[in-house]
């Protein structure tokens, strides 16, 4: 568990730096200045803070030297492979609840869709009725990546009135066409959460969701309420002007990757020829030895990229690979692969 002092890099988004106070199950994070809050469970220890050492007494006609630094050397980011369609904005915000068939007890996962080749720099807030505005998170997003914001819990969703996502995109190290900041206030309903019916398929989430366009082919979206007068005005003026835009859906059936990754797939079918006679658990074991066959194999290939096709299922296997993670294989870049190849159910690991 990282403590206050930790140098802590993020498992779900790029970015890191010191802990310098940790509330609850957040944890603030110095970056350059700025205190980020990232939640605790998405935090990486890559170097852990170092006890005080106790002081010495001074001693008569010694000159004592100056205490060193700790220099920490930041990791180069891997390059970031773009995909065709991918300069145009599409951002979507999505809360998915940890069992649908209890809505009126269950917790909602809250994510930020990224599909697009840009780098986000992102704000989420929220509102209540009589308050001002909240930062729930603030953070980067990598390009083409589903990340995990909140785990929105059912006492707060009745003190939401409005949410808001603020963000600029950007890219690294190349040359790209500028966009315009982005500013979407929402009117938050959260009776729409414990209705069955609300939550509907989306092309980026596995399980049916409550989501919200936020950009759409590189246009900012708001949610509007509109009177039926003033929508009968407005069709007389623009005439057979459409008051809706066209969704396009995206395909999940075709997988292209580079030469240079490494694509793993853990599902269990993968690995035997058959599951008969083989408990839960068997299973699970099977699955984490190829994984740590894998790992143990590319140890000295830095910069090697794996992907590891876990599904999302119960989560299980990919609890158990992070598991591995923290504890055998310290030190690797972890982060969700592009849900564009493999849907949210594959995690990348870039070995260090």
């Amino acid at each position: 568990m990282a403590q206050i002092g930790d140098m802590v890099r993020y498992l779900n988004s790029v970015g890191g730096g010191r802990i310098v106070r940790i509330e609850g199950n957040m944890a603030y994070v110095d970056e350059d200045g700025f205190e980020t809050p990232v939640l605790l469970r998405e935090c990486v220890v890559v170097g852990q803070s170092q006890p005080s050492a106790p002081k010495e007494a001074p001693v008569v006609g010694r000159t004592s030297a100056p205490p060193t630094k700790e220099v920490v050397t930041p990791q180069p980011e891997p390059p970031v492979e773009e995909v065709a369609g991918g300069d145009t904005l599409n951002i979507v915000l999505g809360y998915e609840p940890a069992d649908i068939k209890r809505l009126s007890s269950t917790t909602f996962d809250t994510y930020l869709v990224n599909d697009s080749n840009y780098y986000l720099y992102f704000t989420y807030m929220s509102r209540d009725d009589d308050g001002g505005w909240t930062t729930r998170y603030a953070g980067v997003v990598e390009p083409n990546i589903q990340l995990f914001v909140e785990e929105l819990r059912r006492e707060e969703l009745g003190r939401m009135s409005r949410i808001a996502v603020q963000c600029v995109a950007f890219k690294r190290d190349r040359e790209f066409a500028l966009k315009s900041p982005v500013s979407v206030d929402i009117k938050f309903d959260a009776t729409r959460f414990f209705k069955l019916h609300c939550f509907r398929p989306n092309d980026y989430f596995e399980r049916e969701v409550i989501a919200y366009d936020i950009v759409k082919n590189d246009e900012p979206l708001r949610q509007i309420n509109v009177s039926p007068v003033s929508i009968e005005s407005a069709m007389k003026e623009k005439g057979d002007r459409r008051l809706t835009r066209p969704v396009v859906k995206k395909s999940r059936s075709s997988r292209t990757s580079s030469a240079d990754i490494l694509e793993i797939d853990l599902h269990i079918d993968q690995l035997v020829d058959t599951k008969a006679g083989l408990s839960n658990a068997d299973m699970l074991n099977l699955q984490v030895d190829e994984f740590r066959k894998v790992m143990d194999a590319n140890l000295r290939n830095k910069g090697k990229k794996i992907v590891f096709i876990h599904g999302k299922g119960d989560g299980v296997l990919r609890n158990a690979l992070m598991k591995e993670l923290r504890h055998r294989y310290k030190g690797h870049d972890v982060q969700d692969a592009s849900f564009r190849e493999y849907g949210f159910g594959a995690t990348q690991i870039t070995i260090r």
